[in-house]
């Protein structure tokens, strides 16, 4: 039987998933369980086994069962990277269900290509886990392992987040899905009931929820326990918060920008955003709209920027913005991502209302998620050219935690300071700084499969060469797929 067919695939990986289960390292996977998970008799489980271990990919124990030998293991783990990027490119990209991709993983595993996988990664943004929160190896094989509860086993009466469904039958999804349990969700387990064998929950909009005992093991979990994040300007400050596990929960469900902060996760192939913002503050006030593309994907970014403004009473069209922005660095455990921009400034804006400029800008985001909060942060400068007179060259920097108190509601704090160059009377330049302390709220609704509507405010707290002020901002963002 040739070591490259689909059996010897389908054993790797069905070990590999048992191998997972067992309570120590050194244990082996009895054969009828083997047998079982694979659906033949013993005796042509056992055939195959001996088969896999005469070529060093397990080994095998008469009477005991088998367990993968290191290079089997890795095989193993290649095979479920394939197949787990599968289904959440069924899920991202084709806009299939959740509930009826795995079937269709099992047979597409082993058609594709190592090459086209990692394309999928890559186009992906390199996920951390698949679309039912289990855990995605990485190319060399290795999987990111965390301790996690299930519905039975964790505390009562505190915030959990669901990570992970660990039945892949449809029916069982269909029926997680319908009782807002997808991985995502926070809940809270009220009580345990040993006689009814069935667990109590309290969902979302105070929704309560009954399941029976054995349906409650199959959904793992993680404590949600409440961060206190302090919000610094800098890389260096954040560095120093205490480190967390990289990417122990399911990734944010509103993947969106701050309200002031840029962020570093690029359009999702397929999807593309309206953005709308307004804010009004010390009698001046600034309308924009910004549509984000990917080209084609999460590599590569376009958007643009159209808008009007109002100051010092004078109102006009602002200045449009074409952006590029690069997928540099997808985030993974240990690292942030990061999304170089750059902008071409078109003069198109009234210069009476502050416009008409043109120029260039550059910013650095890096975003990062740690827990239930998310992390961005900035530096950049606006280079506005004035031919005969002093370049104009205004640096900024800012940063922004988000905190997520339910899967579609976010606290947020953000902070920006800025320099903002302006010409003197006698032909030289100066620098205004201004720092902007910001409490928002955003929340949102997923209408469909990768449709989503965010709403948002928030209350600018700004102070400018010792003078203070406060507004107000909102926000609406529509996140859909558009059909080539």
């Amino acid at each position: 039987m040739p070591l490259s067919s689909f059996t010897v695939e389908n054993y790797l990986k069905a070990i590999f998933q048992a191998q997972t289960h067992l309570p120590r390292r050194t244990d082996l996977v009895p054969m009828g369980q083997l047998a079982s998970a694979l659906g033949v008799v013993p005796g042509t489980a056992t055939t195959m086994v001996k088969t896999l271990a005469d070529s060093g990919l397990v080994k095998y124990e008469p009477y005991a069962g088998v367990r993968l030998t290191t290079s089997g293991e890795r095989l193993a783990a290649l095979v479920v990277r394939r197949h787990r990027l599968i289904e959440l490119f069924l899920v991202k990209v084709m806009g299939m269900s959740w509930t009826e991709v795995h079937e269709e993983a099992e047979h597409l595993e082993h058609a594709v290509s190592d090459r086209l996988i990692d394309r999928i990664d890559e186009m992906l943004g390199r996920p951390a886990v698949d679309p039912h929160g289990d855990p995605i190896p990485d190319p060399d094989g290795v999987i990111e392992r965390k301790p996690l509860d299930s519905l039975l086993s964790c505390p009562l009466g505190d915030p959990v987040t669901i990570s992970r469904v660990t039945d892949q039958d449809p029916e069982f999804l269909r029926f997680i899905e319908r009782r807002g349990l997808k991985p995502g969700a926070v809940v809270e387990v009220e009580e345990r009931d040993s006689a009814a064998d069935s667990v109590r929950l309290r969902g979302a909009q105070d929704r309560s929820i009954t399941i029976g005992a054995r349906a409650a093991s199959k959904v793992l979990v993680q404590t949600a326990a409440l961060v206190l994040a302090f919000l610094g300007l800098t890389s260096a400050a954040l560095a120093q918060a205490p480190p967390a596990p990289a990417r122990t929960v399911e990734p944010f469900q509103i993947m969106d920008n701050s309200f002031l902060v840029e962020e570093a996760y690029n359009q999702e192939p397929r999807i593309f955003q309206n953005i709308f913002g307004f804010s009004r503050q010390s009698g001046d006030w600034q309308l924009t709209f910004t549509q984000e593309w990917p080209a084609p994907s999460m590599r590569h970014q376009l958007s643009y920027t159209v808008g009007a403004e109002s100051a010092a009473a004078k109102s006009g069209f602002a200045d449009v913005y074409v952006n590029y922005r690069f997928q540099a660095m997808a985030e993974a455990p240990g690292r942030p991502a990061f999304s170089p921009r750059l902008s071409l400034i078109v003069p198109s804006g009234r210069q009476a209302a502050g416009g008409g400029e043109g120029g260039l800008q550059t910013n650095m985001p890096f975003s990062k998620q740690r827990g239930d909060v998310a992390y961005h942060w900035n530096a950049g400068l606006t280079w506005l050219p004035r031919g005969e007179r002093n370049d104009l060259l205004s640096p900024f920097i800012a940063g922004s935690a988000i905190y997520r108190l339910r899967p579609m509601l976010h606290l947020m704090l953000e902070s920006v300071l800025k320099f903002d160059a302006a010409e003197t009377p006698a032909g030289g330049t100066t620098h205004d700084r201004s720092f902007t302390l910001s409490p928002g709220v955003r929340g949102g609704w997923t209408l469909a499969e990768d449709t989503q509507l965010i709403l948002g405010a928030a209350i600018p707290m700004t102070r400018v060469s010792g003078e203070s002020s406060v507004g107000v901002f909102g926000y609406l963002s529509y996140e859909l797929p558009y059909k080539k």
